[in-house]
């Protein structure tokens, strides 16, 4: 799987402990409702996110990773991950011209006209609404 967007942050790697590592980035995708997405890159894939800086257009190589954890009260959890294994600038990822200048030949605006593809139930979350504790 790929996810596309712009890098929001790029965390420090943190060494969990001797044997493992990990180093976040935070990509906002490009879409009707933009999502924050952090992704973990682990172990030696740490070190492919130093060419990288915010702003920068990418395409991210992910695989998501789902865990079960059993509570001290036997309660059973599920938690799930995103993990990069590859990562990309994109083509066409130069700076915006500075001072606003007119779009570039062939670029059109929003219409009016405008179909969406995502059904109303898609429709994004307040961040404010947000209860979940991670």
């Amino acid at each position: 799987m790929e996810v596309s967007g712009i890098v929001k942050r790029i965390s420090d790697t943190q060494n969990i402990s001797a044997k493992f590592k990990k180093r976040e980035i935070v990509v906002t995708t490009e879409e009707q409702y933009p999502q924050h997405l952090a992704i973990e890159f682990v172990q030696d894939k740490t070190d492919l996110l130093d060419n990288f800086s915010e702003g920068e257009k990418v395409t991210i190589g992910i695989n998501l990773r789902g865990r079960e954890w059993t509570s001290p009260q036997g309660e059973v959890k599920y938690f799930n991950s995103i993990q990069g294994w590859r990562i990309e600038k994109e083509q066409n990822s130069a700076p915006a011209p500075a001072g606003g200048g007119a779009a570039p030949s062939g670029a059109t605006g929003p219409s009016d006209n405008t179909s969406f593809s995502n059904p109303p139930s898609m429709a994004p979350y307040e961040e404010d609404d947000d209860d979940l504790p991670f």
